[in-house]
């Protein structure tokens, strides 16, 4: 093909998700030769991405609606969409968006290359119901994790091919940076000296937040001086507010709220510490690797294939506040074995998790979409 491959990205909502953030990394570090990219999404209100997708010169339409049935009424809508802007292949991502493209794309005759983000035990059982119906209608399957990509076989079999290809992250934009750490620690009344523990994340019942609070507090028994940066928002916000409270940790905790940019943040924290149930290959992750920060995590999902556990990281089981506080003080009082982590986990993503090697990755995915619907 002479000229750009047109794909056209499905996804329920373009809020400042993990799944979301790739799209704008990748529409900016794309080589406009060989890939032009369109956006489509579903719910009005999460439109936070959309003007950094149109600054970067993409065509973003929705379909305005605002539940799974609308979103079913909407097909006949993102078919002819997909016929008018001449897409080549439909990417689709998460499982409500992943049934309406199948179905828009067998009208439009357009294949369909699916990201498969999380496992299908996950979903709640209609979603999951209807993802697996309608699977057979896609060319390709993309599991951001070995996990994931387990995950479907055992559920939907080996009719489509499913190829891992891990999520990546702009390492032009994502590198250390003390200064500016240091810039932010003031900006939110954070002594420079004071050791500090923090993550991103959306404020979900997965993340197990009330988890990482707890494991917080024990933190600040034995480093009094600590204190913790949760960077984010979601529907759970309230009840942590209420639990930092309760736990007397109201002083000891910054809630920094929803942020544009994450690196500033991640530049002050001395610890990255994520305590999630479950994931796929989590963003916010990547980045803090990316950033040099030594982290502890929970040991699901694929945070096992993004960082070793004793070389890149500290890996714990899920589910134990005092595994995830543990391994924070060890950090804490261990300054040197910091930076060496932090480094390697830099090194890991530097060789792994680049976003030019998901774009060139995924371009192929698309070829091979395109060959199996000449065939």
């Amino acid at each position: 093909m002479t000229r750009p491959l047109r794909v056209f990205h499905l996804i329920k909502g373009l809020g400042r998700g993990g799944a979301e953030r790739l799209l704008v990394d990748a529409q900016r570090l794309r080589d406009p030769a060989r890939l032009e990219l369109g956006y489509g999404y579903f719910l009005p209100w999460k439109d936070a991405l959309v003007p950094d997708l149109e600054a970067l010169g993409a065509e973003v339409r929705c379909f305005g609606a605002t539940g799974p049935a609308r979103m079913a009424a909407a097909l006949p809508s993102v078919a002819l969409h997909l016929r008018r802007w001449r897409a080549d292949v439909v990417h689709c991502h998460l499982p409500l968006s992943g049934v309406v493209g199948r179905l828009a794309g067998a009208l439009a005759r357009r294949p369909i290359v699916y990201t498969e983000h999380n496992l299908q035990e996950r979903y709640h059982p209609l979603t999951r119901w209807a993802n697996l119906r309608t699977w057979g209608l896609q060319a390709g399957v993309i599991a951001v994790s070995d996990e994931v990509a387990r995950s479907a076989a055992r559920h939907a079999g080996g009719r489509i091919p499913v190829r891992v290809i891990k999520n990546g992250i702009a390492l032009d934009r994502v590198r250390p940076d003390p200064a500016l750490g240091l810039t932010t620690r003031r900006a939110l009344g954070l002594e420079p000296a004071s050791p500090v523990v923090g993550t991103v994340a959306v404020f979900r019942a997965q993340k197990r937040l009330d988890l990482w609070l707890e494991a917080a507090d024990q933190v600040q028994r034995r480093v009094p001086d600590a204190r913790f940066l949760l960077v984010g928002d979601g529907p759970e916000r309230p009840r942590l507010e209420a639990l930092a409270r309760e736990r007397g940790l109201a002083d000891a905790v910054v809630f920094a709220g929803l942020k544009e940019d994450v690196r500033p943040y991640l530049a002050a924290m001395d610890v990255f510490l994520m305590s999630s149930q479950f994931e796929g290959l989590p963003l916010a992750l990547l980045e803090a690797m990316a950033m040099e920060r030594a982290v502890v995590a929970t040991s699901v999902g694929g945070i096992p294939e993004a960082l070793a556990s004793g070389a890149e990281g500290l890996l714990v089981p899920s589910g134990s506040a005092e595994a995830l506080a543990g391994a924070t003080i060890d950090l804490l009082e261990d300054a040197p074995r910091r930076a060496s982590l932090g480094a390697a986990a830099r090194g890991r993503v530097d060789r792994e998790f680049s976003m030019v090697r998901m774009l060139e990755e995924l371009e192929a995915a698309y070829v091979r979409a395109l060959r199996g619907a000449a065939a």
